[in-house]
């Protein structure tokens, strides 16, 4: 008779941990479900398959969150299981009786649970495995979203460039020889200045877009990159003066020479110097830092001015996406500066949250010694 109540006892401990997998198993597989609501949902099923489930609790702890039965506290009774990830303990799960039991085969609790906590734990590695697989295939299908739309804004780039050089030039050069004609009068003469000037800013806009469509190849000569500030700060500490913007360079001595193109590092070093401008319009503090690390040089720019939203940083290198007024900005200053430093084999880094000013860091390889 003992012999068949322990017998029977083991099929109804059984029947419950298969009820509880299976209970699992469709949870994890309802429609609609977020992660949260799974988890909470998988430890409402613990109690119940375990050998005194009114004085069963449990929690599933996943990346620092908690999720637990409504009698869950900390107990001296508990059994654990780790949730491992790709190798990472990314959380446990944890079963406790509420009150003292007799001792069993791993303190109050069966060996048939531990293989069941066991058990709930891989399934919910699974579960894990599987939203981090749905995050990657929706963050691949976005970056061929945007790379799409950078090819196809570039080839519309390319071509409005190549358009407007033409008119460009033409009203540059008749704009240039009228400035040489004696006797203009001094209204024709501002007149003159002022289309001169709006005429070299729109070809400025154009080598922009050129520069962006890649329709520009990097001449790439020996560079130093002290020296691409040095030569660039000249043109822009009066502007920075002018704002309130106190300059720091924290350059490093006898830095190594990079192949690139100096006029192009140029354009990235003055782009990134004016945004951080007008990230300031009170004045604050402008760090500029280069530095020699592991076969690359780093220019570093960065403001302690208004910052930018995880939003707006990720669309800061997105053609024409601007933050300022419809007159202060086209959208293509960062998006130069991605193209250049990405064609000159480097990459672009950039630190920023609202409130706490930005930080670029642009990496570039060493030029090789021949």
């Amino acid at each position: 008779m003992d012999k068949r109540m322990s017998e029977q006892s083991a099929l109804r401990e059984r029947v419950k941990e298969l009820t509880c997998l299976y209970n699992l198993a469709q949870i994890a597989q309802r429609p609609g479900a977020t992660f949260d609501e799974i988890l909470q949902g998988i430890v409402e099923l613990l109690p119940v398959a375990w050998q005194y489930p009114k004085s069963a609790a449990g929690r599933i702890v996943v990346d620092g969150r908690s999720f637990v039965t409504s009698n869950f506290h900390e107990c001296p009774n508990v059994l654990s299981a780790d949730i491992v990830v790709d190798g990472d303990c990314r959380g446990r799960v944890d079963v406790v009786y509420t009150d003292k039991k007799p001792p069993l085969d791993e303190g109050p609790f069966l060996t048939e649970e531990r293989n069941l906590i066991n058990a709930v734990a891989g399934q919910i590695t699974l579960i894990i495995e599987r939203e981090q697989a749905d995050a990657d295939k929706l963050r691949l299908q976005e970056q061929l979203r945007h790379a799409d739309r950078l090819a196809t804004i570039g080839q519309l780039a390319a071509g409005i460039a190549h358009e407007l050089n033409e008119p460009l030039g033409n009203i540059l050069g008749f704009s240039q020889l009228m400035q040489k004609q004696p006797g203009l009068p001094d209204p024709s003469e501002r007149d003159l200045a002022k289309i001169v000037a709006t005429t070299l800013h729109a070809r400025q806009i154009i080598n922009n877009l050129m520069l962006f469509a890649r329709q520009m190849p990097p001449r790439k000569t020996p560079v130093n990159l002290n020296a691409v500030v040095e030569e660039s700060l000249g043109f822009l500490e009066t502007r920075c003066t002018r704002n309130g913007i106190a300059v720091v360079k924290n350059l490093a001595p006898d830095m190594p020479e990079i192949t690139a193109d100096a006029s192009q590092l140029r354009q990235v070093f003055v782009n990134l110097v004016v945004n951080a401008i007008h990230a300031m319009p009170d004045g604050g503090t402008l760090t500029i830092t280069t530095r020699e690390f592991d076969g690359h040089v780093l220019l570093g720019v960065e403001d302690d001015g208004c910052g930018m939203s995880q939003e707006v940083l990720a669309e800061i290198f997105v053609p024409f996406f601007t933050t300022k007024d419809i007159n202060e900005g086209t959208g293509l200053g960062l998006p130069v500066v991605h193209g250049i430093v990405t064609a000159h084999g480097g990459r672009t880094r950039v630190d920023s949250a609202p409130g706490r000013g930005a930080r670029f860091d642009i990496e570039l390889p060493i030029a090789l010694k021949a």
